[in-house]
């Protein structure tokens, strides 16, 4: 069922005046309604403005982005970073600049319509992936590209990448969509990026959306140098508005919050994991916030005691159901308690 509201989804929300605990979404670090975020934000958006809508190539240009990239690429540990006004242009801007006669599309399982070319398969195994990749190097002389989310709870990626591992990666360039892992895994929340970059593929670029753990609107892109100064140079790049520059400053300020988020969205994971009775009903990466099912009785029985999930076909209606318990760092242990005891009475 589809419902709507008209306010953001907090740990809570109200529906036709009824209200639920809320478990879904993607706010992770529940940022977007946190008073001391909004309060750093309030303030940039008084000296930048509501929005920037003009290129990053015009001849007036505004000092946060190269700052605040400088700073992405070093949590990160990347070489350079740039970026865009969402996750979805990010990866949509690596894509087609690596749609070529000089590389080949390859997309994993559960790989994101962000980072898609239309027509290109997406294997349902990495066995068959791999099987594709070695038939392709006896018959083209082009760049295996290979498109994959950092997180992939079946699949098993991060933090070991058992999958990808299975795969020639001194030959393939590696496109890790990292909009679910940003903020929240890795050091310092700096994500999936060093990981991956010990996998020693012939290169590595990372995309991802701000917009889930860091709750700004906004994407970006992680790599060498030359490849980031190529996304720079091209009209993709060129032709589109960059992120709202108040978004981009609050990134700078907002490093103690994000620290205290990360450590409360910790507890409450433990916490949950500690009350299930039966693990087995959901499957999960350890001291992750997202916890994925199967079976659609799951969501109604929530639903019918006043919670809340993701349940819907992603990312269009011929899509499988997506089904998952989202924990967020404004979940109180009371919040955490009332879900678990709920799915131990299953």
């Amino acid at each position: 069922m589809t419902y709507s509201i008209d306010a953001f989804p907090g740990r809570t929300i109200s529906v036709n005046g009824k209200s639920y605990l809320y478990f879904g979404g993607t706010s992770y670090l529940g940022l977007q309604t946190d008073a001391a975020f909004q309060e750093i934000y309030l303030e940039n958006l008084k000296n930048y403005g509501t929005n920037y809508a003009a290129s990053r190539k015009a001849n007036v240009q505004i000092s946060v982005f190269e700052e605040v990239e400088a700073y992405l690429a070093g949590l990160v540990g990347s070489e350079s970073c740039i970026t865009m006004s969402s996750g979805y242009l990010a990866g949509q801007l690596v894509a087609q600049s690596l749609n070529s006669d000089t590389h080949e599309l390859f997309y994993a399982p559960e790989s994101h319509s962000a980072v898609h070319i239309p027509g290109k398969e997406t294997y349902q195994n990495f066995g068959d992936l791999g099987t594709a990749i070695t038939a392709h190097f006896k018959s083209s002389k082009s760049t295996p590209v290979v498109f994959t989310d950092s997180i992939l709870v079946l699949e098993g990626a991060y933090p070991d990448f058992l999958g990808l591992r299975k795969l020639p990666l001194e030959e393939i360039i590696l496109v890790i969509d990292d909009s679910h892992g940003i903020g929240i895994v890795g050091k310092n929340g700096n994500g999936a990026y060093e990981r991956v970059k010990q996998l020693n593929a012939k290169e590595v670029i990372v995309c991802c959306s701000l917009g889930k753990a860091y709750g700004i609107q906004a994407g970006g892109i992680f790599g060498t140098k030359s490849r980031i100064e190529h996304f720079k140079n091209t009209d993709f790049f060129g032709g589109a508005s960059p992120a709202p520059p108040a978004a981009m400053a609050t990134l700078f300020k907002g490093e103690k919050i994000f620290e205290e988020k990360r450590k409360l969205l910790n507890q409450n994971i433990q916490w949950f994991v500690k009350s299930l009775k039966n693990l087995k009903l959901l499957n999960y990466l350890d001291n992750y916030p997202a916890f994925y099912f199967s079976n659609p009785k799951i969501a109604s029985f929530l639903e019918k005691n006043n919670v809340l999930i993701t349940n819907f076909n992603y990312p269009n209606e011929d899509s499988p159901l997506m089904s998952r318990i989202v924990l967020s760092a404004a979940h109180t242990k009371e919040d955490i308690a009332v879900l678990a005891e709920l799915l131990n009475s299953l």
